[in-house]
């Protein structure tokens, strides 16, 4: 899908459309985080940070209790 930005006051707009919208599961209330990689915008909703960081903990406890393991595994 090509988009164009549209001129909203001073400031350029996306306009993201609804059938998008539905399949990201995004509404006006989601709060979005905008990044760049030096060339593409990325889009994405805010995820839970409670989560994210219950989550890496998780995962650096495997890494470390495993690490021997996981090493051999990757060979």
């Amino acid at each position: 899908m090509i988009k164009k930005l549209v001129s909203h006051g001073n400031s350029a707009a996306l306009v993201i459309d609804k059938p998008i919208l539905e399949l990201l599961r995004v509404d006006m209330d989601t709060p979005l985080e905008i990044t760049t990689d030096g060339r593409n915008l990325i889009i994405s909703p805010v995820g839970n940070r409670k989560r994210e960081e219950k989550f890496k903990a998780a995962l650096e406890e495997v890494n470390r209790r495993h690490a021997r393991s996981l090493s051999r595994l990757a060979e």
